[in-house]
């Protein structure tokens, strides 16, 4: 869909900026007033990981005028072969910091702001609302409801992007576009699909150059947006298989069944329905990475069993465990084998697919099931350093 443009040729550009700039101008559908445009811009980045990492990088290149970035988290090593804005003397700095760094770097006329906190509903409002555009590289459906709702309350477009594997999906939203006929994210997902039909990228892995053509075109669409050139994702969704070198692009309509977004909710209780928001601490029993140490060193008779995939065991695995995946765990056929007064302690990467298995096995009768609390990072961070993380 074509629009207008975002926003306004308020700024000037300097000598420098003009030529470095030059290719841009030359181009007559960007030119000066376009380039003014982009400059005068204020764009906000969540999530400098893979797929903020090259839309960072390239709204940034192409002369972004503010550039906000939102993270909370810190450089892992096992970021780096996705994550390209960061390198490896950045391992343990917070992102936010490591980005603007490598920002300040490629373009010093880009101002950046700094958000070092996660974006949660206390804050969404505040931070979404002192930007034209939105772009939103997070890999949990919590946070992406959380963004789309925050931005049609605000009156705010903005691009999405998600990668999983081989595949990625690109589409622009903006509930209130001109000419009214927007839409939301709730359009392309009314509801959220149930957890274990969408894990991510931590817990399924994915193509590290994947995220570069899906960032590129997230932040091809912002300069559209901001520019008013083209026509824009709104109104389709675009998937990429990078096996296949295909892609396909999917007209959305407004979903008839979706909710009428008026306020921001619990958005972890929301995209787990069958979760309870505030389970009682003996709900979901956990036992900490140097407890099971303890236990395992005592002699004390436990089956420790490991609910992750088969790629992520052959990675690494805790000596001693019993490799049953999260489907094949929850299964009727292999819950009737095991004994249910058997003391079971589950682990996953991070504790979240070990507390689905156990929360199954609570309803079939097991009364002696725990659940390893921050899964096998835990353990190798707290007890085993020599086992390598991913």
């Amino acid at each position: 869909m074509r629009l207008p443009p975002l926003v306004n040729p308020v700024e000037e550009l300097s000598k420098d900026e003009i030529s470095r700039y030059s290719r841009h101008l030359l181009i007559p559908e960007v030119g000066l007033e376009g380039q003014r445009r982009l400059k005068s811009s204020k764009v906000l980045v969540i999530g400098a990981g893979g797929l903020g990492s090259p839309v960072l990088l390239y709204l940034a290149a192409a002369g972004a005028g503010t550039l906000g970035i939102i993270d909370f988290d810190v450089v892992d090593e096992s970021n780096l072969q996705r994550q390209i804005i960061h390198g490896q003397s950045d391992i343990g700095r917070p992102k936010p910091e490591s980005a603007r760094d490598a920002i300040n770097e490629l373009n010093p006329y880009v101002k950046v702001r700094l958000h070092r906190e996660r974006l949660e509903v206390a804050n969404a409002p505040g931070i979404i609302s002192a930007y034209d555009l939105i772009v939103d590289g997070t890999d949990n459906f919590a946070t992406r409801y959380l963004v789309n709702d925050a931005c049609v309350l605000a009156g705010k477009p903005y691009v999405w992007g998600s990668i999983f594997r081989f595949e990625g999906q690109v589409s622009v939203f903006w509930e209130n576009a001109p000419g009214g006929n927007g839409l939301n994210y709730r359009d392309l997902y009314p509801e959220p699909p149930p957890a274990e039909m969408a894990p991510s990228c931590a817990e399924g892995g994915v193509l590290g150059i994947l995220c570069a053509s899906i960032g590129a075109m997230m932040a091809t669409e912002a300069i559209k947006l901001i520019t008013g050139i083209g026509e824009t994702m709104l109104g389709r969704l675009a998937v990429y298989d990078a096996l296949d070198m295909s892609y396909r692009f999917i007209p959305l309509r407004r979903a008839p069944s979706r909710t009428l977004i008026n306020g921001l909710i619990d958005y972890q209780q929301f995209c787990s329905p069958n979760r309870p928001a505030a389970a009682p601490a003996n709900a979901i029993p956990v036992i900490s990475a140097r407890e099971l140490k303890e236990i395992k060193e005592n002699g004390t008779d436990v089956q420790l069993i490991d609910v992750r995939g088969i790629e992520e065991w052959n990675i690494v695995h805790i000596e001693g465990a019993k490799h049953i995946p999260k489907n094949q765990m929850m299964s009727e056929e292999v819950l009737a084998a095991m004994n249910k007064e058997d003391f079971i302690v589950l682990h996953c990467k991070m504790g979240m697919r070990s507390r689905d298995v156990l929360i199954a096995m609570q309803k079939h009768g097991f009364t002696n099931v725990k659940s390893l609390d921050g899964g096998i990072l835990a353990w190798i961070k707290e007890v085993d350093q020599s086992l390598p993380t991913y």
